[in-house]
C-alpha cells in the first residue's frame, strides 16, 4: 500500500502539536511520559519533533491524559494552524 504524501498544512500541524506536547511535557523527562502513556520514548520524540506528524488518534489521546491536557484544547490548537503565505503551493507560485 502506497501511503500518500502529507501536505505542508499536515506537516505544520504535526510541529504544531509537537511543540504543544513538549510545552505541557515542561520538566518532565521524556522516558516517564511515554512510559506513563504507554508508548516509547522513541515515538514520544518523533511527535514532538515533528517527525511523526500525524500520530495515531489513541497516543494523542493517551498522551493528552497523561499530559494533563484536554483533547478539544489539543485539536483546537492544531486546528488554527495555517501556513505563510509563501510556504503555500498557491503563495509560491504566485511569487
Amino acid at each position: 500500500m502506497v501511503r500518500t504524501p502529507l501536505t505542508p498544512l499536515e506537516r505544520e500541524r504535526g510541529r504544531h502539536l509537537g511543540a504543544l506536547l513538549r510545552q505541557a511535557r515542561g520538566e518532565r523527562s521524556m522516558t516517564d511520559v511515554a512510559a506513563a502513556a504507554g508508548i516509547s520514548a522513541e515515538t514520544l520524540r518523533k511527535i514532538e519533533t515533528g517527525r511523526a506528524p500525524t500520530p495515531a488518534f489513541f497516543t494523542v489521546a493517551t498522551l493528552a491524559v497523561t499530559l494533563g491536557l484536554r483533547l478539544d484544547d489539543v485539536a483546537a490548537h492544531c486546528a488554527a494552524v495555517e501556513l505563510a503565505a509563501d510556504e503555500s503551493p498557491v503563495g509560491a507560485a504566485a511569487a
